[in-house]
């Protein structure tokens, strides 16, 4: 019997992917602070997963045809709309990417716990306890 590591850990190195993702997104909003015109960006954390773990693909059937756009994790980076614009275009708001950033290193570490427990299952099992 063999083990399909794609079965035993679910959806969670996937999300694990997504988290580690948006941490560099929010992260580079953050470093953005000040750059003039700097437009703040997300992923839609939801709509990624609930793509990636559907079956449905979308293929080219002729060489002639247009290819699907390449997107991130199958969903495209969002504008976030600021609380208040800035006078040098700026969208980003420091207060508000750092909470966002909190709370997904947060979730970050629970996928990483989910994971970890995970393989702590496997190794129960393959000794035999």
């Amino acid at each position: 019997m063999t083990i399909n590591f794609d079965t035993a850990l679910g959806i969670h190195p996937k999300a694990l992917a997504v988290r580690e993702k948006r941490n560099e997104i929010l992260a580079s909003n953050l470093a953005n602070a000040d750059t003039p015109h700097f437009k703040s960006r997300d992923l839609d954390f939801k709509a990624i997963l609930k793509q990636s773990t559907s079956n449905v693909s979308v293929e080219r059937t002729h060489v002639g045809h247009i290819a699907p756009p390449q997107e991130m994790f199958g969903a495209n980076l969002m504008y976030r709309n600021p609380n208040q614009a800035s006078l040098d275009g700026n969208t980003v708001e420091p207060h508000v990417e750092q909470a966002k950033y909190a709370e997904n290193a947060l979730q970050y570490q629970a996928s990483l716990q989910f994971i970890n427990s995970k393989f702590s299952g496997l190794m129960t099992a393959l000794k035999g306890q």
